[in-house]
Formats: structure tokens, sequence, C-alpha cells
């Protein structure tokens, strides 16, 4: 079983006791060893991009907003969210396969710093939306390769997709988005695989990457600004997982990114590498109290007042083919408890709110505290937390040990 320091489980103890439970816990420290690590590994050529889609809780948008250079929205409720927390509009931008006319009106307005160009119809509303407001916009243009290597947990390449413009599409609609009046081509963009743990499929994959943008570049005779990288970099959720190592990748794509930055072409382009849970999800514990344990038909059960409405992802239901138990542990000493095997339910009158199976914990009673790792991304805002109207999860901010009530939105259910 995992475990964190003694320090982590103070945290979370201390978090549960005041402001009660089912709680998000961030470690703000451990955001800061992680991008620590990133600009030891990738410093030399990528500047970071962070997807807010994964957290976009406003008090961690403001903690990182004089940590990170930029920050990549999914929804003008998101472009809100995120100059409201300290972002500059230029700072950002706008990914999303279905932009609506208001949002496109509303962030270039503001002066949003790139729109990521999904389609031809996109790119012809903006730039009709642009010449209304006498602004020229700087757009990248999405590209959906036609394939991506074997690892990733969610692929948008070599299939039907919403996403970017089909490589095989790429070139023709590249001219025209050249020729629109009132867009400028900044740069190119690809996100095509997520939730890797394999260090040589991210970087063969940053490789299919290149090869698009040198081709493109190339065909165009474009001298880009920015070339986005969607990074893919995974994160360990489930027992026998092992941690990516980004020194690893970094060694492995170096020949070929050092090559791109040496091409006269690509001089001054600025990399840019977009990642959230990679960034954010270890440092997130969901915290739970056992509400009740029985002994059922041979199993013994927990039940706890946190489920499958405050974290959808560990119960198995947000993107997974098979359900599989996420990390988690008992928090407190273990006193010399034995382990045995417990299913971890939640408070939901649904059979499937089950939070573990035959989970190793030492004995768990009554009133007891489970903390579920890497939780840190995909949390409240990825659940159904109004499903029968329990506590809506709180969101605690930990900075050096001192605790803040981060939540955004409060539920209807009644709370201890």
């Amino acid at each position: 079983m995992n475990r964190p320091e003694a320090d982590t489980d103070r945290i979370l103890a201390a978090a549960a006791d005041r402001f009660g439970t089912p709680a998000y816990v961030y470690l703000t420290d451990v955001i800061e060893a992680r991008l620590a690590a990133l600009e030891s590994a990738f410093g030399r050529w990528f500047r970071l991009s962070y997807a807010m889609k994964c957290n976009p809780n406003p008090a961690l948008l403001s903690w990182l907003a004089d940590r990170v250079p930029y920050i990549d929205v999914s929804s003008g409720g998101e472009f809100v969210l995120a100059t409201d927390a300290g972002w500059s509009p230029a700072r950002a931008s706008f990914t999303g396969p279905a932009k609506r006319e208001v949002e496109l009106q509303t962030v270039i307005r503001a002066g949003l710093g790139e729109l990521v160009i999904e389609s031809l119809r996109e790119a012809r509303l903006a730039d009709r939306i642009a010449g209304d407001l006498d602004r020229r916009q700087d757009v990248v243009i999405r590209i959906a390769p036609d394939r991506v290597p074997k690892g990733f947990g969610d692929q948008m390449a070599g299939r039907p997709s919403p996403f970017g413009i089909d490589i095989e599409e790429a070139p023709a609609a590249l001219t025209e988005i050249l020729a629109l009046p009132h867009l400028r081509v900044a740069g190119l963009h690809i996100y095509s695989g997520t939730q890797c743990l394999k260090s040589a499929a991210i970087v063969e994959n940053w490789g299919i990457f290149i090869g698009i943008f040198r081709a493109l570049c190339e065909t165009h005779d474009l001298r880009p600004d920015r070339l986005i990288f969607g990074s893919g970099l995974g994160i360990p959720y489930h027992p026998g997982d092992a941690a990516l190592d980004p020194d690893e990748v970094a060694a492995g794509a170096a020949p070929e990114l050092d090559a791109l930055k040496a091409d006269p072409r690509f001089s001054a382009t600025e990399l840019v590498l977009e990642l959230g849970r990679y960034l954010v999800g270890p440092a997130g514990y969901f915290v739970t109290r056992v509400i009740s344990t029985k002994d059922s038909r041979g199993a013994r059960i927990a039940i706890c007042d946190g489920g499958m409405n405050g974290h959808l992802a560990a119960s198995g239901h947000f993107g997974m083919v098979l359900r599989r138990n996420y990390v988690m542990h008992r928090v407190g000493e273990n006193d010399g408890a034995s382990e045995e095997k417990i299913d971890v339910s939640g408070p939901l009158c649904t059979s499937i709110d089950k939070l573990g199976t035959n989970v190793v914990l030492p004995r768990v009673e009554d009133g007891d505290l489970i903390a579920i790792h890497a939780s840190g991304a995909y949390g409240p805002t990825s659940s159904p937390v109004n499903f029968i109207s329990h506590p809506t999860p709180r969101e605690i901010m930990a900075e050096g040990g001192q605790l803040t009530d981060a939540t955004r939105i409060e539920g209807a259910g009644l709370r201890g």
C-alpha cells in the first residue's frame, strides 16, 4: 500500500477536521516540486501552458498565475475564471471544438492571446467577428494527426474526431485561413493523446508533431511565433503504475527538439508544452469519511460520505474501459493494524457508486478517513456533484502547511 509522508497525513486530517468531508486537498508544495522538475527536464526548449480544464479552482488558478507562463481555456466561462484569477487575456489560448459566437466575441474583444482554430467554420466566424471589432486576431491551427503511438490513455488521432483539422485536409485549409484578412496565423497546435506513462511513446509522438510542423511550415513558408505540443504526460493512478520520468523523455526527445531549434525557420519560434493533470494531479487528495462499515456476504464494506458524485474519475466512470482502483490509504497511523481487503462505497442510492473493490487497507472503522491519491485533476468539476443533493466537496488549498478554504460551489446537502 502506498502511503504519503506523515506531514501530508497531518494536513489531510486537519483539513477534514476543520472544513469537513468530503474534501479535495491540494498541496501547493507538490506542484512547486513538479514545476521545478519540468523546468529542469524541458526548460531549454519549452515554456509551459496550463490546461485549466483539469482543475479550474479559482484559488489554484491565482496561485499558478505567477508560476506558469500561459493558460489554455476551453470555454468562455473558463476564460472569465482565468482572467478573474489574475491571468491577462494575452497569456491565454482558447481551445475547443464547439466555440459559440458569443464566446468568440467575448474573447476577441478582451484581447485573447491566441485562438486555437479547430475547423474552417470556426476560422471564418472568427475572421468575421474580428473584422466587426476592427481587430486582427492571432490564431494557431490545431492539426489532427493520422496516427498516435500505442500507450496513450485517450487517443485523438487516426480516427474521426471533433478536434482540430485532419492532417489530410490541413494543407488546403491552411491556405484558406492564411488568406482571411482579420486573422494572423501565429503557429500550429497538436494534442493527439493523453495520459501516457511510456517515455518512448511520448518521444515518438512528439516526433510526429515535429514532422507535421516542419512539413506544413515549409509548404506555406511559415516562420511561426509558436508551436504548441500537447504533452500527453501521464500520472500513476492505480496500484502498480510506474511514474513517468521527465528526464528520460527529455533525453529521448532531445535530438529532434535540438534539430528543430537549430533550423533557421524555427530559430525564433517559441515551443509551448501544454499540460494539466501532470502538473496538478499528484498534488491532490480526495478525503472522505467512513460513515459506517458492514459485512455483507463475505465482503467488508466501508460506506463513505463522498463517492461517485464527488469523484467520478475514481469511481471508474470517467473515460475508463475497465474499472481499476485508484491508490488510496487510511489516514492516520497504522498502530499495528493488520491489513485486510475492503470495498469502498459512496453515499448514493445506486450500485455503481464504488470508489474501490478489494482495496487492501489497515482495518477500517466508522469515522476513519480514507484519502484517494492523484485527485488534483478532473475532480469536482468533472463529477455529478448535484446528484441526490449530497454536499459538494470542499476544496482546500494547503500552502506550506497553511490551509485555506478554496471551495467555489456550495452544494445543497446538509453538512455536519
